[in-house]
């Protein structure tokens, strides 16, 4: 059993926090503000726009991969994105510099010096995207084959519920992809990139931002614009003065159904609150304070996935006898959750929760043999425990 202590949170809550500022011992006061609001000389001073159009890109990819009229180019190129290419149904994201592929598995302190594991991450996802038309639709599995053990097809939920195609060991290659970016793109961009000191503190970052100097024709310093960027893979569809969640199917949609669980309420404000205060500090120069908001976030969003793996373990146990499709469909979901628990990470530290090789090991028991068809009660109960006792929650506490 793995156990890491809880990070005290006080920091988190309060609206007034006196510290030390390392550099010259002086005492300061940093005041949150009520909402993500920060203003110079009149005007926002925030700004996050490649993270929502990374952010509705990957929506849809996701839509892309339920048509079975797109072809393998079509979503491919949606995921890889050129500039100019006419990708996206919105001409705002076709003109856009960004894509969803070039920010896979790419932070700073994961990736920068971790080409095999890029590339491994990334193949992964070229391989869903792939398998969902050749495997589902290209040989017409969706309409002419009932899925089983060893066979690719489609199964309805019961009742006349939703139609889902499943490959041969009963995965969702769509909620793959659409569970894997949670990690592979938002968590990792905003714990491990964005909220690190290696991109807070690149290069001449801390003095500029402690004398004011701006990005050139910008209305923000460097640093402050980092952490705006990690605010963005959370909120970046939502209203940052006052978010509402569920607005997104990534972090922002799981953020939601989180926080609606009675042992996990008040984790969305936790969130939202260090966020708050992190930027103030950053105003403020205060960049003790800003690290322990960022290892709050670290934690705080790490749960979520950690949660939602578990839930959706337990859930597909739990379904899949009277409903299979839709057992399928949870454990799927578990699948995805589980893939983006490399990309979490441990407060005070540089290492994810669970490592690669662990997560691996986990998705090699998911898929041994018939994959979910013989998945045991045994070895769902086993992985979901093991997550669990990981984080400061139980199995039960994720799922009741």
């Amino acid at each position: 059993m793995k156990f890491f202590p809880k990070l005290l949170l006080a920091a988190a809550t309060a609206t007034m926090i006196i510290s030390c500022d390392n550099d010259d011992d002086a005492i300061t006061s940093v005041s949150a503000p009520s909402n993500y609001s920060f203003e110079r000389n009149g005007q926002t001073s925030v700004s996050y726009s490649g993270q929502t159009d990374r952010i509705l890109m990957a929506e849809e990819v996701l839509d892309g991969l339920k048509d079975p009229s797109f072809s393998l180019n079509t979503l491919q190129a949606q995921f890889d994105h050129t500039q100019g290419q006419n990708n996206f149904s919105d001409p705002a994201l076709n003109s856009s510099t960004k894509s969803v592929r070039s920010k896979v598995a790419a932070s700073s302190d994961y990736f920068s010096s971790n080409s095999v594991d890029q590339s491994s991450i990334r193949a992964d996802f070229d391989g869903w995207i792939s398998s969902q038309v050749n495997k589902l639709y290209d040989n017409g599995s969706w309409v002419s084959t009932t899925a089983s053990p060893g066979v690719a097809g489609q199964l309805q939920e019961a009742g006349g519920g939703t139609v889902r195609y499943f490959n041969e060991d009963g995965l969702e290659y769509d909620q793959a992809v659409a569970k894997g970016l949670i990690g592979a793109l938002m968590a990792d961009q905003m714990l491990n990139n964005y909220l690190s000191t290696s991109v807070l503190d690149a290069g001449t970052n801390r003095e500029d931002n402690t004398n004011g100097v701006l990005v050139t024709d910008k209305n923000y310093t460097n640093m402050e614009h980092k952490w705006d960027e990690a605010f963005g893979y959370l909120y970046g569809v939502d209203n940052a003065l006052n978010p509402v969640l569920d607005v997104d199917s990534f972090l922002n949609k799981y953020l939601e159904r989180t926080e609606g669980d009675a042992d996990f309420t008040g984790i969305a404000q936790d969130i939202y609150d260090a966020f708050k205060l992190g930027r103030a500090a950053i105003v403020a120069g205060d960049y003790d304070l800003r690290d322990q908001q960022a290892n709050i976030i670290r934690e705080k969003v790490s749960t979520v996935i950690a949660r939602m793996a578990v839930f959706y373990l337990i859930d597909g146990k739990e379904t899949r006898g009277a409903n299979p499709a839709a057992g399928l469909h949870d454990l799927s979901e578990g699948f995805g959750f589980i893939y983006s628990l490399q990309f979490t990470r441990q407060p005070n530290s540089e290492i994810p929760y669970f490592s690669k090789t662990e997560v691996d090991a986990f998705i090699n028991t998911l898929l041994d043999g018939n994959g979910f068809w013989d998945l045991t009660d045994a070895e769902i109960d086993a992985m979901a425990a093991d997550i669990a006792s990981t984080f400061d929650f139980t199995v039960e506490d994720a799922h009741n």
